[in-house]
């Protein structure tokens, strides 16, 4: 699959609960982060945990996230950063 997004672009996390295997937080379903980078491709974890070949292969980024529009709370120079899959992201304002 070919990366959809690029440094800088922000993003939304999808707000799902799939069944079974899910590698992306709970807390930041939903959440409103900036692309930080492009780490690679790699194959899916949520078929890989079926034992299935994980295709199409995944976009992975490094997305930040402010402390606030995590936990509702304002924390000065304070950020989250996590690595989410391009499946469950989508494009924000």
């Amino acid at each position: 699959m070919k990366p959809c997004f690029a440094p800088g672009d922000p993003v939304r996390v999808r707000f799902a609960e799939p069944p079974g295997h899910c590698r992306t937080p709970y807390y930041l379903r939903g959440k409103r982060g900036v692309i930080e980078r492009l780490i690679g491709t790699y194959p899916n974890p949520e078929q890989l945990a079926y034992h299935r070949i994980g295709v199409p292969y995944q976009p992975l980024y490094q997305v930040t996230f402010g402390f606030d529009a995590v936990w509702g709370r304002t924390e000065h120079n304070v950020t989250i950063s996590a690595a989410i899959y391009q499946h469950w992201l989508e494009q924000s304002e």
